[in-house]
């Protein structure tokens, strides 16, 4: 019966989630949809491969619409035989963002029945950790990867503990291979790799506990092995997608390093250190975790538009002279967020109650829980710091393994936003039902922790202004009294409004906390009161980030690049800020649409218009040499920094003639300008000169002084290519393009002697493959970055195909993991109900007649 009963209130509880994730997210109801920045980039540099899907039903996992072309594992690509993707697709077949919430609510719901075994205790927690404002930020940007795989922390730290402290070795490794492969497919291995360095501390302290024999060392030793089975199927469920991501991060700007810069030496690993450190969490910034607008909110919060006016006409009130003027500007930063770091959408809230009731859990909760979460916690937040404390993140830069390719240290803080609403739970089950705390200990630790929380946030609200400062060391240095006057006013306004917030919230908690421990109050009005208070805080915060203004009408949320404006268009998108963008972006759209419709050969283009790595409206009509993806090929990367960054009138030409760029876009958005360039050297050619150099430093160097038309330039390792294979000039040779699609190309060329054709497409060792007249021959890099291959004299039929070995391979390792895993799950339930009745036999027959 009690059974029964637990069941109906986890029913229940997971009703609750669904019905929140649906209030939060009402304007789903009208069919309107999330308008997300880097989906709509998203959609722009997938539009080829999405086009290639639906026509040929089939997948390419090549694409040319982005960065003069990459492999789309990181763009959207499918894998035959990817069970566990479609699993995750299941698991989020609600509409976008109610997928995420009801999966982060009832995610931690499992990790809190497993870790207190109370349903009250776990669906308060699952709206601690649900409603934790960063993921309503990641939400509203379109981080999509991020929340999915962050939506399977809490049922894969589940399944950890089911095993290690539960005992429970069939549910726990079916768990945790469930939700580890689960996670792994979400596809960002920058969270999951900063959840393990987190749960490092529960491996540590499993085996310390097992040392001081608290637990059988037997039981360590098998629940290790159990995990660590369950870790590697979980990762052989992805095999394909880890296969096929870890060769090409060995190609990317995330493997070694090429040249030798200012800023870069050759055989190095990993991104430099000033791009790895970039988002950095200030230290006093941490306490945002506490109070939201401690150093602001995001860079564009409401108050800013307010705020901004009233600068403009301080400006024109108080300054005379250009040069005041220009000075002044030199200080302008975001007028909302005065934080360390470059900018950021939001803070990354934990809640004033969760905060508070994890540090009380520190000293509630049991030491299985305590010490490990405490030192996972701590390693968090000082990781998270960056650059503001260099000698943690050197070592682990220069040290750990893996560490130096992730970017944007800041975003480490999700490990503490899982840890947080587990101690707070934890610790709460305890002082409400705990034999062994007692109350006076009980009375002193809420005693000491509560005043000293509500002390430090009076002295917060009263002296804050001298402590915080309110303003940025730029703002310090070119604002005159008469700014940054109004500025801290203004900032420290915005501070005290959620500092008094916070000071009320924790209030309630610790009033709350005293009356159930005089008795006074019961448990679960108790837990009711603490449950509504923090919801209510955390979700008129989210709503800041979050809200009914990033739903867009269907047309525009799958359509973004709109290439027609119209009256009703105008009235559609009123004052939305997103929808603004699409307006703006219309006459360039248009521009890009009449190219692609005019000129259907294959080729690429040059928008300077819209900022060549900041966008993909060029990729949604046609191939562009430009994109966005953080992701990209390191020798691109650098030719990117050589010459298209840092403009050269006469060698950044060159470059698009040898990226066959054919049309460049200049002027501003609102009026574009189209330049065809006659001078690309169009789709493939054949050269008549080599150029041997012997460094890479020395090959980029040379592509922006050469003629491309006639020389390549080839590193020296690849000399002996040509040793029986003679390069001769023919000025009557030919090579076109014959057939195009993403990931097969097909060239016909004739020649009265042996050339090297030179193509205008990217080279990449692993996947594609040459064929002359059906033939495979080798193929070699030139110019830096581009294919060559070597071709006989007379007329050939040439054929480049993209088909990379490690999808078949891993194909075939994700089915047998897969099938290994329902076996091994399958032998272990069969093994427990065995056991079960075994058991029941031997009490039955020791019953007396």
């Amino acid at each position: 019966m009690a059974k029964n009963k637990n069941l109906i209130y986890i029913a229940v509880s997971l009703i609750a989630f669904l019905v929140l994730a649906f209030l939060y997210s009402t304007p789903v109801f009208t069919g309107k949809q999330l308008f997300q920045h880097d989906i709509v980039q998203y959609r722009g540099g997938a539009k080829e491969l999405i086009d290639y899907r639906n026509n040929y039903d089939k997948e390419t996992y090549w694409s040319d619409s982005m960065f003069g072309g990459m492999p789309t594992y990181q763009m959207g690509s499918r894998f035959e035989g990817d069970i566990i993707k479609k699993v995750d697709s299941y698991l989020n077949i609600l509409p976008r963002p109610v997928n995420y919430l009801f999966l982060l609510f009832s995610g931690f719901f499992l990790l809190g029945m497993v870790a207190v075994r109370n349903w009250k205790y776990a669906l308060l927690g699952a709206t601690f950790f649900g409603l934790s404002t960063y993921f309503y930020i990641i939400i509203a940007a379109g981080h999509n990867g991020k929340v999915n795989t962050i939506e399977y922390f809490a049922p894969l730290l589940a399944g950890i503990l089911l095993v290690y402290i539960r005992k429970k070795y069939v549910l726990g490794f079916i768990v945790t291979t469930l939700f580890f492969g689960l996670q792994i497919a979400a596809n960002h291995p920058q969270m999951t790799y900063y959840l393990f360095l987190g749960l490092g501390f529960l491996f540590i302290s499993e085996l310390v506990r097992a040392i001081k024999k608290k637990v059988p060392m037997k039981h360590f030793l098998i629940s290790s092995g159990i995990i660590a089975s369950a870790l590697a199927i979980g990762v052989g469920l992805n095999s394909q997608r880890i296969m096929a991501n870890s060769e090409y991060i060995k190609e990317t700007v995330r493997g070694k390093q090429i040249l030798n810069t200012e800023t870069h030496t050759a055989g190095n690993t990993g991104m430099d250190k000033e791009s790895i450190l970039m988002w950095s969490y200030g230290q006093l910034e941490t306490l945002n975790l506490f109070i939201p607008r401690l150093m602001g909110g995001g860079s564009q919060e409401p108050e800013g538009k307010e705020m901004m006016e009233k600068v403009q006409q301080l400006v024109q009130d108080n300054v005379s002279s250009q040069a005041e003027y220009d000075r002044i500007s030199k200080g302008f930063g975001s007028l909302t967020y005065w934080g360390d770091q470059p900018g950021t959408s939001g803070p990354a809230y934990q809640g004033a109650i969760v905060c508070f009731l994890a540090l009380l859990g520190f000293f509630f909760a049991s030491k299985k829980y305590r010490y490990w979460i405490l030192g996972a916690t701590i390693l968090t937040i000082l990781l998270a710091w960056g650059s503001n404390f260099m000698p943690l993140s050197d070592f682990f830069i220069e040290y750990v393994p893996f560490y130096s390719k992730f970017r944007a240290p800041s975003s480490i803080l999700v490990v503490g936003e899982l840890l947080f609403p587990l101690i707070a739970i934890i610790g709460l089950y305890r002082f409400f039902n705990s034999e062994t705390l007692e109350e006076d200990y009980k009375k002193k630790i809420l005693t000491y922790v509560g005043g000293g929380t509500l002390g430090l946030t009076l002295i917060l609200i009263f002296f804050g202004k001298s402590i915080l400062g309110f303003a940025t060391d730029n703002e310090k240095v070119y604002l005159p009294p008469f700014l940054l006057d109004y500025l801290v006013d203004e900032r420290f306004s915005m501070f005290r409004t959620d500092a008094i917030k916070a000071l009320l919230y924790v209030g309630i908690t610790v009033a709350v906390l005293f009356f159930a421990l005089k008795q006074k109050l019961n448990q679960n009005i108790a837990l009711v009161i603490i449950g509504l208070v923090s919801l209510f805080d955390l979700w008129t915060v989210n709503k800041r980030y979050l809200n009914d203004d990033n739903y867009v009408d269907k047309i525009f949320a799958e359509n973004p690049f709109q290439t027609e404006g119209s009256d009703y268009l105008a009235e559609k998108v009123g004052d939305n800020a997103n929808l603004q963008s699409i307006l703006a972006s219309i006459p360039v759209n248009k521009t890009l649409e009449t190219i692609a419709e005019k000129d259907k050969k294959h080729y690429r283009i040059y928008n300077q218009v819209l900022g060549t790595t900041s966008e993909t409206n060029t990729s949604y009509f046609k191939a562009s040499i430009g994109g966005y993806h953080a992701v990209r090929l390191r020798r691109y990367d650098d030719l990117l920094n050589e010459y298209i960054s840092k403009v050269d009138s006469v060698k950044t030409p060159k470059i698009l003639n040898l990226l066959n760029t054919k049309y460049m876009i200049f002027g501003n958005p609102g009026e574009p300008q189209v330049v065809p360039n006659p001078k690309a050297n169009g789709n493939a050619w054949f050269v008549s000169d080599l150029k041997f150099v012997n460094t890479p430093d020395e090959e980029i160097k040379y592509i922006g002084e050469i003629d491309s038309k006639k020389t390549a330039v080839i590193n020296a390792s690849d000399k002996s290519y040509f040793d029986n294979r003679p390069v001769q000039a023919d000025s009557t040779a030919t090579i076109n393009l014959t057939k195009y699609e993403a990931n097969e190309l097909e060239f016909k060329s004739q020649s009265k002697t042996p050339q090297l054709a030179v193509f205008s497409e990217i080279y990449y060792p692993h996947g594609w493959k040459v064929f002359v007249d059906e033939k495979e021959v080798p193929y070699i890099k030139a110019d830096y970055l581009l294919r060559a291959v070597h071709v006989p004299a007379g007329n050939h039929h040439i054929k480049m195909i993209f088909e990379p070995q490690v999808i078949e391979t891993g194909k075939w390792i994700s089915l047998l993991c897969f099938g290994l895993f329902i076996a091994l799950s399958a032998f272990g339930i069969y093994f427990i109900y065995r056991k079960r009745d075994k058991r029941k036999t031997e009490i039955s027959t020791d019953k007396p007649v």
